[in-house]
């Protein structure tokens, strides 16, 4: 049998299989150097950047462990655009995969501001990240709006030809319209979820545990009911949909794709396994052999009715 064709197109970005990882977990591209090599994977997200460095959150405290999962509020701490191009981005770009630069701002003008300098590098495509849920602007309030999620895309479409893939939140009420004003707005796909807003508290000292209070809840705990919002968008939308939310093994993967993600994301995951991605990839690769299937584009959205 003719082993299946993994790859994904999104606008003029190929991807050679359809595993990420995502924006927030291998920072510059250089985090996890060493431990796998990343480059077999259909494209990695660094570290999101915003147009003047910001520190993020207060340092103490910016991660809890869950019993399923993890609460994080880092609060966008990055170093800017000027340093990203000069410092960080040519040793990311070394990586033998699509690089996916991320962007975050408080004005859709700010977004435009990034986007249009990486227009010019060589980067495979933009994430748009408005969906962010701790920061205290911009971050998820453009998110939460599908005239103001909308806005900022297209302020990004405006200024690049590179593939625009906003990144959306699940806080909100209906994810699906929020999707539609992306893709009417130029999106070239659609990148989800974002993290959960959360809290954990410290009942001794009857404060919260992260320095910022609230931060945002990842791993398996959110997988069910990020797998339900990336069918939800699936049924609204036409572009290709990345999905990613507490995704731990193979099996995990395809219950996204078979709700309608052309592509996943493998983020929390790497701190207990660096080579998640890598394991996760052969077992999306395998069930495809077993079902004689000629491709991962034939199962995407396969999900059958009750």
């Amino acid at each position: 049998m003719t082993a299946p064709d993994l790859t994904v197109r999104i606008g003029s970005m190929t991807m050679k299989n359809p595993v990420v990882v995502p924006s927030g977990i291998f920072g510059y591209g250089d985090e996890f150097a060493g431990l796998a090599d990343y480059g077999r994977l259909g494209a990695l997200v660094l570290k999101t950047i915003t147009r003047e460095p910001r520190a993020g959150n207060p340092p103490a405290h910016r991660t809890v462990e869950t019993p399923a999962g993890m609460v994080n509020a880092i609060g966008l701490e990055n170093v800017g655009l000027e340093a990203f191009l000069r410092d960080k981005l040519p040793a990311a770009l070394h990586h033998n995969t699509n690089i996916i630069a991320s962007i975050a701002g408080d004005t859709p003008a700010e977004f435009a501001h990034c986007a249009r300098a990486l227009d010019l590098t060589d980067i495979a495509a933009i994430e748009i990240n408005i969906s962010c849920p701790n920061v205290n602007k911009g971050g998820m309030a453009f998110g939460i709006h599908p005239d103001a999620s909308a806005e900022v895309t297209s302020a990004v479409r405006a200024v690049t030809n590179k593939p625009v893939i906003p990144k959306l939140t699940p806080n909100v009420t209906d994810i699906a319209a929020v999707a539609v004003a992306c893709e009417k707005a130029g999106a070239d796909a659609i990148s989800l979820v974002n993290t959960f807003s959360a809290m954990v508290i410290d009942v001794e000292r009857r404060r919260p545990l992260l320095a910022a209070g609230t931060g945002g809840l990842s791993g398996p705990a959110i997988r069910p009911a990020a797998v339900y919002c990336v069918y939800q968008v699936a049924q609204a939308v036409q572009v290709p949909i990345i999905g990613m939310g507490g995704i731990w093994n193979a099996n995990d993967a395809l219950e996204f794709i078979l709700a309608g993600a052309s592509a996943v994301a493998v983020g929390t995951a790497l701190y207990a396994d660096p080579s998640a991605p890598h394991r996760i990839l052969a077992g999306v690769r395998d069930y495809l052999e077993r079902h004689n299937e000629p491709s991962i584009s034939h199962i995407v959205g396969s999900l059958k009715p009750h």
